[in-house]
């Protein structure tokens, strides 16, 4: 059974979604791919690990970081788990390329390349958005594109965590905006 819950954000509303194992959810509520793997609904009920999550994301927005995680739980592909791992290796405050991400997972395989595309897929379907951090990912040459919940959104959370915005760029067009 998948629970829900709402939390209203400084950069709008986010719905929260957890199952028995941990956190399943977290997507601004206008985000493309919104819970894309609930098809029987969801029951509203406020859960203990939403009070965690809740707290979390107080601090986040407070312009902290948060020194714990609530429980995770991303459902996808194997390929698409590896590609969140890494994403929550990136630290708070820093960023990495679709490119960068695809040599450490080409490295980990024993592979002489990876597809940023196919980690762009990955990044794009994470379910679990700020706490699995994907608006820490950009495109080469600091091209800020590839956030689900909007490039003004993402441009706000890397604002907040202190990174320095001087050396990234807005593209004029694209999918991602």
């Amino acid at each position: 059974m998948q629970y829900s819950s709402h939390y209203p954000s400084p950069l709008g509303e986010i719905l929260l979604t957890a199952d028995d194992t941990g956190l399943t959810g977290l997507w601004f509520e206008t985000q493309r791919y919104l819970a894309p793997f609930l098809k029987d609904g969801l029951t509203e009920k406020e859960l203990p690990l939403f009070r965690l999550t809740k707290q979390w994301l107080d601090l986040y927005f407070s312009g902290k970081e948060p020194d714990f995680t609530p429980p995770l739980h991303p459902i996808g592909s194997e390929f698409r788990q590896a590609v969140w791992k890494i994403l929550c290796s990136i630290p708070y405050g820093h960023t990495l390329t679709y490119g960068e991400i695809a040599r450490r997972l080409a490295a980990g395989r024993g592979m002489a390349h990876m597809s940023a595309q196919a980690v762009g897929g990955a990044v794009g379907h994470n379910n679990i958005s700020i706490i699995i951090p994907c608006h820490r990912v950009v495109g080469a040459g600091g091209n800020l594109t590839g956030f689900g919940g909007g490039i003004d959104r993402k441009v706000k959370l890397l604002t907040l965590e202190g990174v320095d915005m001087s050396a990234f760029f807005i593209p004029k067009k694209g999918t991602a905006l």
